[in-house]
């Protein structure tokens, strides 16, 4: 059961699909844009490369429940 649920999530977010759970949350895919970073110790300059990340934004009644 628990498989399935999650093999059925994944193929949404494979689609940009967003998932929304009811007095929970949503979860959505977002692109992250390549950018340039610095390591802090030997100061050498990087190219961080565009990826997808998995997003989680708590529903407003989450959100109340732990203040």
């Amino acid at each position: 059961m628990i498989f399935t649920l999650t093999q059925m999530m994944t193929d949404k977010w494979q689609n940009n699909d967003s998932i929304a759970i009811q007095n929970f949350g949503s979860f959505e895919v977002r692109k992250k844009s390549e950018r340039i970073s610095v390591n802090p110790v030997s100061k050498q300059r990087l190219l961080v490369p565009p990826k997808l990340v998995l997003t989680f934004r708590p529903s407003n009644m989450l959100k109340d429940k732990f203040k």
